[in-house]
């Protein structure tokens, strides 16, 4: 029965693919190949399956660079995106300081100038004070001298109604009139100064009114600086603050882990500004609160410094392993599959803890970081750092590979938080999301 449907099948196919033979020729003889349609058929299918197979590899491959190549220019592009809008807002950072610095400097000859204009308000104050007790003086004089003309007109008019002798009236009359001259000279140069101390109080009270308007003023500049820098600053920090909490980190504890390692100070200068207990100023409370605010912001650049927010790997790459469960076991970490030998950085400063081999992760490294955070690549080709090595962010560790357990060329990639894995992508999109 096979026999039978082999000939019918050779027969059916032999008006396209007739019988071949092939001849071999020897020293011993000539012998030769019976090619039946059947055995042609098997061959040209043979051979166009393989064409096949060749042209989807090829064209597998093809898409694969393609993929590759706009991963790579993304990535690159989004790390250049990332450390351009770091350096501006690093320059920002700074231009807010130099601002805040001028700002103090300018606060600080405001205040000078407050406190003079305040010196000589006291002093037209004072001057206005004595001048109205002056005048109350020379009333008072002016006042007894009148009452004195006065009575000595009384007496005068008595004297001439008096029948005296014509010398001692006479005698009389002359002093009267010696009286009455000195009186007169006397209201006059009482009158004079009156006015002059008159004139000298109305301008004491215009100097007194110019002096609180030129406060007024300076006052209202004052609230216009700060606002903006309270702006600013406020502005400045928003991104920064997002950054951490988009990555499960306390904000707050960071700061104060920071401050503990950079609390030097020291030299012979004095504070830059007083305490709040030493003076109760509201302007003096908010130029504080900025410093403190633009100190909050450095302390923010040197944590973004120290914690891993980039991706470790500089050129191609495919991400192909997510963080989870994986096959039933956790996986603890991101595979980013690339070419043997890709350069794999740092993307944080810290200090190698373990560069070696170790069991499933092949070639390893283990770089710890502040606030708790540690990081690991594995399945690398080459280990370029050593044990107690500080690397600085940016700073190329290792090359990609595929050592340990692996079914090609990738890194793993772990970061943990005090001892616990967590999802290295949070940190990459909470950097990529705010920047």
């Amino acid at each position: 029965m096979p026999a039978r449907i082999l000939h019918r099948a050779n027969v059916a196919l032999e008006r396209w693919l007739p019988e071949q033979r092939l001849f071999l020729r020897s020293d011993e003889g000539t012998r030769f190949i019976r090619l039946r349609p059947l055995t042609q058929a098997g061959v040209l299918a043979g051979s166009a399956c393989l064409v096949a197979w060749a042209i989807v590899a090829t064209a597998i491959l093809l898409f694969d660079t393609i993929g590759q190549d706009n991963a790579r220019e993304r990535s690159q592009r989004e790390l250049a995106n990332y450390e351009a809008r770091l350096e501006a807002l690093s320059r920002e950072r700074d231009k807010r300081a130099e601002e805040a610095a001028a700002a103090q400097e300018r606060f600080a000859i405001a205040l000078r100038q407050v406190s003079q204009m305040q010196s000589a308000l006291l002093a037209s104050e004072e001057r206005r004070r004595e001048l109205e007790k002056g005048i109350g003086v020379i009333q008072a004089t002016l006042k007894r001298t009148v009452r004195e003309r006065d009575a000595v007109r009384e007496q005068l008019a008595a004297l001439e109604a008096k029948d005296e002798p014509r010398l001692a009236q006479a005698e009389n009359a002359q002093e009267t009139v010696e009286t009455v001259a000195y009186l007169t000279d006397a209201l006059s140069q009482t009158a004079s100064q009156r006015d002059e101390m008159a004139r000298a109080a109305s301008e004491a009270r215009a100097e007194a009114d110019r002096i609180a308007y030129d406060k007024r003023l300076l006052e209202e500049r004052h609230n216009e600086i700060f606002a903006s820098l309270e702006e600013a600053v406020t502005i400045s920090m928003e991104p920064l603050d997002k950054v951490f909490a988009s990555a499960g980190l306390n904000a707050d504890d960071l700061i104060r882990q920071l401050q503990r390692g950079y609390s030097g100070q020291g030299g012979p200068l004095g504070p830059l500004l007083p305490a709040v207990s030493d003076i109760d100023d509201p302007d003096m409370q908010r130029a504080r609160n900025i410093i403190q605010n633009l100190d909050r912001i450095n302390l923010y650049r040197l944590a973004v410094e120290k914690t891993p927010l980039t991706i470790p790997v500089r050129g191609s790459y495919r991400y192909t392993s997510g963080f989870g469960r994986r096959w039933g076991r956790m996986h603890e970490g991101v595979d980013l599959a690339g070419p043997i030998g890709t350069p794999i950085q740092a993307p944080a400063d810290g200090v190698v803890v373990f560069a070696g081999r170790q069991s499933g992760y092949g070639n390893l490294i283990k770089i710890r970081h502040e606030f708790g955070i540690e990081t690991r690549y594995g399945h690398l080709s080459r280990i370029r750092v050593k044990v107690g090595q500080k690397v600085s962010r940016g700073e190329v560790i290792g090359d990609m590979g595929n050592t340990g357990r692996s079914t090609g060329p990738h890194l793993h990639y772990e970061v943990r938080v005090n001892g616990k894995p967590v999802n290295p992508m949070t940190f990459i999109k909470a950097a990529r999301n705010v920047f």
